[in-house]
């Protein structure tokens, strides 16, 4: 790595909260990290009654205790990100979106915008995951014979199967159902109003949250699957009657089925075995030495 781009790294470090601002920045108020907020280099950053503790603490104490793991993650990025690019490695996009769908169904409720910004960080690191992982399994064969066994048997996991997330109120009749509903299209919390009046005792409290649900799961409360089908995320239904009572269903979200063909994933089983057969972690440290860095940590 020539020192204009090592250099051109720690810029980026400094800009982005580590090591910070103090030494390069001159401006009296900064942007805090991606926001839209901004801060005052001459302000404290905090107080604790009448003790404050200042920009400069706070970024002294950054760059003392995360400035060389940030940057080596930095530097990280940059090497596996250059020799994919020589390598001519792609990571296919059915892989991502299944990998971001996974994730996905792991967090709970919530809004576009943080589900856009999810799935854009999620993105960046799920490339740099399996661009990483066959770069250091470039020189490792696993057997045709054996990939395909290992597919075979567990072909299920590397599918993705169609979800989605819900919430609901649960009443007893059709009376509080349209009063309920009233107050929902007036703009009132579909979470709070689970909260005062569902029936259901095991969702009320966490707002009427089931969760994600794969479409093809048994524990469907009946009629809930038809009903959501046709319905625009972040919507809810009209009430209609079940075995429970009234019910109003809230869709946060839909993901789609994601399913793959023995060639399609073929080189992500081969690349997972030769992982195993590696039996070492996955650190890009372990490709610095193909690449010219210098960084100003060296001994």
């Amino acid at each position: 790595m020539s020192r204009k781009l090592l250099w051109g790294i720690i810029a980026v470090l400094l800009v982005t909260n580590i090591a910070t601002l103090t030494l390069w920045n001159q401006d009296e108020v900064v942007p805090l990290g991606r926001s839209n907020k901004q801060i005052s280099q001459k302000e404290p950053v905090a107080s604790v009654g009448d003790e404050t503790i200042s920009f400069d603490e706070w970024m002294l104490s950054l760059r003392e205790n995360h400035g060389k793991e940030q940057l080596k993650n930095m530097v990280n990025r940059k090497v596996v990100h250059q020799l994919a690019e020589a390598n001519n490695i792609t990571i296919d996009d059915k892989i991502i979106a299944r990998e971001i769908a996974q994730l996905t169904t792991m967090q709970g409720v919530m809004t576009a915008e943080e589900t856009k910004a999810k799935e854009e960080k999620w993105r960046e690191d799920i490339q740099y995951h399996f661009q990483l992982e066959a770069l250091l399994t470039a020189d490792i064969n696993i057997p045709e014979e054996e990939v395909r066994t290992y597919y075979e048997d567990y072909q299920n996991q590397y599918d993705f199967h169609a979800s989605t997330q819900v919430s609901h109120i649960v009443v007893p009749d059709m009376e509080t159902a349209n009063k309920v509903k009233a107050e929902l299209d007036n703009g009132a919390s579909f979470n709070l109003l689970a909260q005062e009046y569902s029936i259901d005792e095991e969702t009320k409290n966490n707002g009427g949250y089931l969760g994600f649900m794969v479409n093809t799961s048994q524990f469907w409360p009946a009629g809930y699957l038809d009903k959501v089908a046709g319905m625009e995320e972040r919507t809810y239904s009209e009430p209609f009657q079940t075995d429970a009572g009234v019910a109003i269903v809230y869709l946060h979200h839909k993901l789609s089925s994601i399913t793959f063909d023995y060639e399609e994933i073929k080189p992500y089983v081969e690349q997972e075995l030769a992982m195993d057969e590696l039996d070492q972690s996955l650190s890009a440290e372990l490709l610095w030495e193909e690449l010219d860095i210098e960084w100003i940590y060296d001994e």
